[in-house]
């Protein structure tokens, strides 16, 4: 069922999730839309049609397919390119870092100017960063084009988030995320493949060709099919002084620094799987790099399948704080029951795959709610910094995470449990102490009866 009304808290710990707000209050980085019991500009109760799902959905696949599908072209990378195959990781360290820096850029500046053009400037700036390691001479230049590949391919995530916000809210924006999830969740289990197909008839420098090719359809497709979502009367006015004193209220309000926490927690846990479940499963437990890519998979699936669930069924049946609670609690029981499974109990694979399945299922509960109601706690013409904000945090922490799974040197399974378990602690931990439900003042006692 839908989300409780604004200003009245659900008994599960739940935040307001709509974006009017109480008399007399204000959500960090908002101002009021409308009066009492109007829909707030912007927003549009008729559900998504399916042109813009495709469409924002191929725009939030592309960091996916960014990061993944030249993978299985490194080896070639460094011997092409006579580096050494640890400084090519750099290519993938960069491109995070990218993705993160863009959305502190693309998502203020969507505030300002409207959806389209930071995005079609994203996707065409996308476009020749792609040229660029096609033709890379050396690693630093190749290095340097995924940097730009990422901050400019960080437009789709950032302005996706933004128009969902400006179009729907509560359920309708669940359903709204869960649809792109769908399509966005699937290109991080494709694209490996993909890209192996592709080294079968080009080269490496083949793989970038396609991305090339891809972020141009996109802005073509983008430009001819999404209409701007945010009108000028709801626009940000100013420069960057404007931009950070928003950021900076968005972050001293205590539900979405909350929620923000919670999301980036969650999402680093997720992080530390994919960057540390390769080394782990093929050296520790010896599987092929067949069975692992079936796993990897399996796990992939679960986090769309519950998602859609999510935002299908589940939204509409429970309060939105009682599907963290369940999220975050199956998050943390699925990391420890890893970590004890590797440390405790040998059961090999029979104790650890199960655990990572209901780990990657939980997220499918937990990242989506988790952005879904941040964005409802701002006013649309604040969504972008927003979901800035969201992703930035996200990408730096998998950033941070991802060497935490390989200290030491030696594959450990252990080591990647405790990661995976201290991140999902930290993520529920946020939740409750930062988004707990405000206890209403308490009301006068009526005067007696003359």
């Amino acid at each position: 069922m839908p989300g409780p009304t604004a200003g009245h808290p659900d008994p599960a710990g739940d935040t307001s999730t709509a974006p009017a707000t109480p008399t007399g209050s204000t959500p960090a980085g908002s101002t009021p839309v409308g009066p009492a019991g109007s829909t707030p500009v912007g927003t549009a109760a008729a559900a998504p049609g399916r042109g813009t799902v495709v469409v924002l959905g191929g725009l939030v696949a592309l960091g996916p397919l960014t990061t993944d599908l030249y993978l299985p072209g490194l080896p070639a990378i460094a011997q092409d390119l006579a580096a050494d195959p640890a400084a090519v990781q750099l290519t993938l360290t960069f491109s995070m870092l990218g993705v993160a820096v863009g959305q502190l850029f693309f998502g203020p500046l969507s505030d300002r100017l409207g959806r389209r053009p930071p995005l079609l400037v994203g996707l065409l700036v996308y476009t020749l960063a792609s040229a660029v390691c096609i033709v890379a001479p050396n690693l630093p230049v190749l290095v340097l084009g995924r940097f730009l590949q990422g901050a400019a391919g960080a437009a789709g995530l950032v302005v996706g988030r933004a128009i969902a916000r400006d179009r729907f809210e509560g359920v309708a924006m669940l359903r709204f995320l869960a649809s792109i999830s769908l399509i966005s969740g699937l290109a991080p289990m494709l694209a490996p493949f993909l890209g192996a197909q592709l080294l079968r008839v080009t080269s490496w420098r083949g793989t970038f060709g396609a991305l090339a090719a891809l972020g141009l359809l996109l802005a073509l497709v983008a430009f001819g099919a999404l209409r701007e979502t945010l009108p000028p009367a709801a626009r940000h006015r100013g420069g960057l002084t404007t931009t950070l004193r928003t950021m900076g209220r968005l972050l001293r309000d205590l539900p979405f620094l909350g929620l923000l926490l919670t999301g980036t927690f969650a999402f680093g846990s997720l992080f530390g799987y994919i960057s540390g479940s390769s080394v782990v499963l093929q050296h520790v437990y010896h599987v092929s790099p067949q069975t692992y890519g079936v796993l990897f998979g399996l796990n992939s699936l679960a986090i769309v399948a519950v998602t859609q669930l999510n935002g299908r069924v589940l939204a509409r049946r429970f309060t939105p704080g009682a599907l963290m609670l369940a999220g975050l609690g199956a998050a943390v029981v699925a990391g420890a029951a890893l970590l004890l499974v590797t440390t405790v109990w040998d059961v090999g694979l029979l104790g650890v795959c199960p655990a990572l399945f209901v780990l990657m299922g939980s997220f499918g509960i937990v990242l989506p709610n988790t952005a879904a109601r941040a964005l409802s706690l701002v006013a649309p013409r604040s969504a972008g910094s927003a979901s800035a904000l969201l992703g930035t945090g996200n990408f730096l922490c998998g950033a941070v995470v991802a060497p935490l799974s390989s200290l030491g040197g030696n594959p450990s399974a252990a080591l990647l449990a405790t990661v995976v378990l201290t991140c999902a602690l930290l993520s529920a931990a946020s939740y409750l102490l930062l988004c707990r439900p405000t206890t209403p003042a308490a009301a006068p006692a009526p005067a007696p009866a003359a």
